[in-house]
């Protein structure tokens, strides 16, 4: 495994505990399809919503904040996947969204920033 294959599966571990205690249940992790992959589905207890969440993690500003990784043309795919899922398993009575999780590690401390409604 490569280091930035290893800061992601990090940083999605990280994101699926911080969402475990923020009241998420995780549904799949890594749901991929010919669109593209989606990180994490979970459903938010409180909302009754089914969320998707991009999870995007750095151990520096190099390249800058870890959401500008999230390009318009990442949504698409990001967006076509998640309608791919909806239709594949038939969900159609949920309310939907879609999030990003930033992770950025600093002297192996992380930084979570959770933002709701990218889309």
């Amino acid at each position: 495994m490569y280091f930035k294959q290893i800061t992601g599966k990090y940083g999605e571990d990280l994101a699926c505990e911080y969402l475990e205690k923020s009241n998420y249940t995780i549904i799949k992790r890594n749901f991929s399809c010919y669109y593209g992959e989606i990180d994490i589905i979970a459903k938010d207890i409180f909302k009754n919503e089914l969320v998707f969440i991009e999870v995007k993690t750095r151990t520096n500003f190099k390249y800058g904040f870890p959401i500008d990784s999230v390009t318009k043309n990442k949504q698409k795919h990001l967006f076509k996947a998640c309608e791919y899922y909806l239709y594949k398993y038939k969900i159609c009575h949920l309310f939907v969204r879609i999030d990003v999780i930033e992770i950025f590690i600093q002297n192996n401390i992380p930084y979570i920033n959770h933002v709701k409604q990218l889309l």
